[in-house]
């Protein structure tokens, strides 16, 4: 394998000309840069390497399989901007595998989300509506996040139901403030039953370590709810307030 020296001449020749390809592929089929400029940095010089080891801007997010260019052809490696992003990744995720084309709308969104993780996780200051109601678009919340719509709840901005998925002995040691509902997961196709008009609304649960409360979330959407959030790493992560019965 040919090492590259990335301080060497040739390198920077190369990342010049492989960042105005960038900027032709942007250009040319209205994508946009990532927001998050390391993904873009570190996949433009992934493209100049292997243009400089194979001669071709292989995607540098994916091993190139084959010794000779003949077994690389023949091997279908992507090409930057590679087809499966073109036909069926940006069109369905707004973004290629790589990160580094995006639609409008998935960058403009990103920054929001970038926005929101910052705001949950040093608590500068508290959620917008908007951006609350965005946070419950997520599939798995961290405790800081959980932390920030428990307050925006209190403020009116979004409604919530939060199910602690434990047993009793477990919600009467500790549980989150604002719980609303126990539905222990050892009665949970019983329990879950009182909360069949709230299908399309919005429900978060959490058990300890989030594994339990994962494995509801699955069996909720199975059941026909749709919005519902799990605590990823559970009760554990949260560092808002508890109490005990």
């Amino acid at each position: 394998m040919q090492a590259i020296d990335m301080n060497s001449e040739e390198f920077q020749e190369e990342l010049k000309k492989t960042e105005k390809f960038v900027n032709k592929v942007y250009e040319s089929k209205g994508w946009v840069p990532n927001p998050n400029e390391d993904v873009n940095e570190g996949v433009t010089m992934g493209l100049a390497r292997n243009k400089l080891i194979y001669g071709k801007r292989f995607c540098p997010c994916f091993m190139v399989i084959g010794e000779t260019k003949e077994e690389q052809k023949e091997a279908d490696n992507r090409i930057c901007p590679c087809k499966p992003a073109i036909e069926k990744e940006i069109p369905e995720d707004g973004v290629c595998h790589c990160g580094i084309f995006c639609t409008p709308e998935f960058a403009e969104a990103q920054k929001k989300t970038e926005v929101i993780e910052e705001v949950t996780d040093t608590h500068s200051r508290g959620l917008t509506q908007d951006e609350a109601e965005i946070l419950l678009m997520k599939d798995q919340l961290d405790g800081d996040e959980l932390e920030s719509l428990i307050e925006a709840r209190k403020l009116g901005m979004v409604n919530f139901t939060l199910i602690d998925v434990r047993e009793k002995m477990e919600y009467d040691q500790a549980h989150i403030v604002g719980t609303d509902a126990l539905v222990p997961t050892s009665n949970f196709y019983g329990g879950i039953e009182a909360f069949n008009d709230k299908q399309s609304e919005n429900i978060i649960v959490y058990c300890l370590s989030g594994s339990r409360s994962y494995q509801v979330q699955q069996a909720m959407g199975t059941l026909g709810f749709k919005k519902v959030c799990n605590l990823a790493h559970g009760i554990g992560s949260f560092r808002g307030e508890t109490q005990s019965v």
